[in-house]
């Protein structure tokens, strides 16, 4: 072997570069991927391009391989070029930045807005939406075989017991249906206009709620906001001292926050990460930079418990720089309360932290930056009005762990930018949940232990009137240990000395009502007993929740309740659903479960319950999106143009993920699901990509189901309605709405009419001997390459 050796720089050989250096180089070749997915896609590339790399598994099959290009999937960086061998990576191949993206594109860990819409926790029974037929129950995933072909089918079952079989190639138009219990989910009438009614109707009404909403937004991206410039070294060394670790959503919302920052649009950007994510260090370092361009800065919080933390925080946060910082809440005297009022006016005072004191009339700002909210969906009716004036005039950062459905459904209609923080601090574990009826031995247990191991218990009991006799009751249970009481009716500087002596462990149970509900940041509490949990709202239980688990010590919940029979049908789902949600960051998805209990709500009304039963909340979603977007663009949207367009493809070959590969039938659920939610080419080849390395290399029959796919694609951009294969012809028709330059199909028809036909105004007659395998599916893809270019 040579000795000459030089490292391929990345840039050297881009994919077309490739295949000239394969041509000209005489000794062997290695291609080295991430993955035995990205080896088993990229080799399909390479022999699209007539190289047929051949699969070895060691350094020394390489070496004794007669091959003169081989592949294999290994950890490697770097390539390596000798005179005689070239080892080659996909970094090499593509360029830094495609491989890059694709990493991220892998790594995306959810699409919220799609993980609404999934099948994920569909079961069998359980009502789902087909946009075109409407609400009916998921019987389950059947298998049939026709023409001797082996098909999988979802079974659904309307009004009337009337069963439809939906194609596995076909669940893009299918979603979970949320909006009313599943009891009463209404199950439509097949061969009826009943659904085309009910969608007409909520099409109607979407329009008048779509047009306000986008007036208050119109206002918002017309005004002209203040564009902070980029980040200074004083910024940096405040980025520096934050003594933890940031997580990767941490670093990603701070990176959108920074950018709305800058933007000459005023921001409203949504933050919603789970209880101690690390979203009040996205407010600090928001405000941080704020300040040093010289604007003032008000942080908006529910209570004053709240806001006394916050200005805690806040002051440790900002010790080391020349900030001023003030409160104002009923803990301020009237006196304090005017002095801080006129240094707002002089521009004395930097940061603000208070109640909704802050947005009335009489609270004048010399400049005003930067507003951030926390927990909105704590304020009332009228405070919300007095922010939704504001919004448009300065930049709003909300905060909140579970946003109310109003606030996530605009945040989903993408009328406000929305950021998750979904991954947990290092060493925060998830916080186990009961649901229990009262039983002393139980309650004292939880207690005792929890104190055994040096901890302090929050005992929620949310009724001024008889908290006394339920701390009277604890402290007969457990003689030992110091019981006191807090609620939101004690005289405010009583109330703050409890919490202090809370907060510093000078007693063990705080028995106490939902003031505590935000923000109430006590580390050595990790266990919480919330009293009659089934009369709470499920952004309430999560919030209470917590309260505890913010340190690396396993935190517990008991949502105590009367009985399991008293339980209402809501209330049960509401308990139900924060007891499964139990992992960290599950503050989004309950929000989700939360649409879906409380009928998903009117977006900008008081009443939540919403116009959404009818046709459920995924397909109300779509309609709101596209009503919005026809506004924006000056159009009435059209119920007759489907958000989906279905496009029927029939090959004469098996398109479905078998048993054999798969065997959860779930699983394979979800895998058709998202397979024909598949957007574009690059995201059908990640999953291709995700399935070998889960699963193993693809059966013909999934490669097949990959190929309509990407075949229905094309379709949808051309105008086709329906492409019928045969095995000595193939049939395609356009639809109304074709996208292909007539001469195209002329020149077709004149140059060669042995091959080409037209069949009344729509059909084109493609004659020709068709493969039996997936090539009939590529010449396919050919001829619409020829129509379309």
């Amino acid at each position: 072997m040579a000795h000459r050796t030089t490292w391929l720089r990345s840039d050297l050989i881009p994919l077309n570069k490739f295949l000239i250096f394969e041509k000209k180089f005489s000794g062997k070749i290695l291609i080295v991927c991430e993955s035995q997915g990205r080896q088993s896609v990229l080799s399909d590339l390479l022999i699209s391009y007539d190289l047929k790399p051949s699969s070895v598994e060691h350094w020394q099959d390489f070496l004794n391989s007669d091959k003169k290009l081989c592949i294999t999937n290994n950890e490697l960086n770097e390539g390596l070029l000798t005179e005689d061998i070239a080892i080659i990576t996909e970094v090499n191949l593509f360029g830094t930045d495609i491989v890059k993206q694709q990493r991220r594109r892998r790594a995306k860990h959810k699409d919220f807005d799609e993980a609404i819409k999934s099948l994920v926790e569909i079961q069998i029974g359980d009502p789902i939406v087909h946009e075109n037929y409407g609400v009916g129950r998921y019987l389950g995933l059947k298998t049939q075989v026709f023409d001797d072909l082996t098909q999988d089918f979802l079974m659904l079952e309307y009004a009337n017991s009337s069963k439809l079989m939906v194609p596995i190639t076909s669940l893009n138009l299918i979603s979970r249906y949320s909006g009313a219990s599943p009891d009463i989910a209404p199950l439509h009438k097949l061969g009826t206009n009943q659904w085309a009614k009910a969608k007409q109707h909520t099409h109607d009404a979407l329009y008048d709620i779509a047009a306000e909403l986008l007036e208050i937004y119109a206002k918002r991206e017309l005004q002209t906001g203040f564009a902070f410039p980029e980040p200074n070294d004083a910024y940096n060394s405040f980025v520096a001292s934050f003594p933890f670790e940031e997580t990767p959503d941490q670093l990603k919302t701070m990176a959108e926050v920074l950018a709305d920052m800058q933007s000459h649009k005023p921001m409203d950007r949504l933050v919603c990460g789970d209880v101690g994510f690390g979203k009040t260090e996205i407010a600090m370092r928001a405000t941080f930079l704020a300040v040093e361009f010289g604007k003032q800065v008000a942080i908006l919080a529910p209570t004053t418990l709240l806001v006394n933390q916050h200005y805690k925080s806040f002051k440790d946060r900002f010790i080391n720089h020349p900030i001023e910082i003030a409160a104002l809440s009923r803990f301020q005297s009237t006196k304090e309360q005017t002095q801080i009022r006129q240094k707002l006016v002089d521009g004395k005072i930097d940061i603000v932290i208070g109640t909704h004191k802050l947005i009335q009339g009489n609270i004048k700002y010399k400049q005003l930056g930067l507003v951030i909210i926390d927990e909105e969906h704590r304020f009332g009716v009228k405070q919300k009005e007095s922010l939704k004036k504001m919004r448009g005039q300065s930049d709003i950062l909300t905060m909140t762990a579970t946003p109310i459905p109003r606030t996530l459904n605009m945040a989903l209609g993408s009328l406000r930018e929305l950021s998750i923080i979904a991954t947990p601090p290092q060493g925060r574990s998830a916080i186990q949940t009961f649901v229990k009826e009262w039983d002393d031995d139980a309650i004292v247990e939880a207690c005792s232990r929890e104190v055994h191991r040096g901890g302090q218990i929050f005992v929620l009991h949310n009724d001024i009137d008889s908290i006394d006799n339920m701390a009277e009751r604890l402290k007969l249970l457990m003689k030992n240990i110091r019981i006191r009481i807090a609620h939101g009716q004690m005289p405010s500087r009583e109330l703050e000395q409890v919490m202090g002596d809370f907060y510093h462990g000078r007693f063990q149970i705080l028995v106490c009502t939902t003031i505590i509900e935000t923000g109430i940041d006590i580390p050595n509490a990790n266990t919480i007993i919330i009293n009659n949990a089934q009369n709470f709202g499920l952004a309430q239980l999560h919030q209470l929740r917590g309260r505890v688990g913010r340190s690396h010590h396993r935190a517990y919940a008991y949502l105590v309740i009367k009985s399991h029979q008293s339980l209402s049908d809501n209330a049960r789902k509401r308990l139900e659903a924060i007891e499964s949600l139990e992992e960290l960051g599950a503050g989004f998805m309950l929000a989700n479960h939360d649409l879906e209990i409380r009928g998903a709500g009117d977006l900008l009304g008081d009443n939540q319950s919403g116009k959404i039963s009818e046709i459920g909340f995924n397909l109300y979603h779509d309609l709101l999106k596209r009503t919005v977007g026809a506004i924006r663009v000056g159009k009435k949207s059209n119920l007759n143009n489907p958000i989906n367009h279905e496009v029927s493809i029939d090959t004469g070959l098996g398109c479905i993920i078998p048993e054999s590969y798969l065997s959860d039938v779930h699983e394979r659920l979800v895998l058709y699901k998202r397979i024909a939610n598949g957007k574009n080419n690059d995201e059908l080849k990640d999953l291709q990509i995700e399935m070998i390395d889960r699963f193993g290399l693809l059966p013909n029959s999934t490669k097949n189901l990959f190929a309509i796919t990407k075949l229905k694609l094309s379709c949808e951009k051309i105008g086709i309605d329906k492409i019928s294969i045969y095995d000595d012809k193939a049939h395609i028709i356009f639809s109304d709405k074709i996208n292909i330059e007539p001469i195209k199909i002329i020149n077709l028809l004149q140059t060669q009419p042995n091959i080409y036909q037209l069949k009344g105004k729509n059909q084109l007659i493609f004659k020709c001997e068709m493969p039996n395998n997936i090539e009939r599916i590529e010449l396919i893809k050919g001829l619409l390459k020829i129509l379309k270019s």
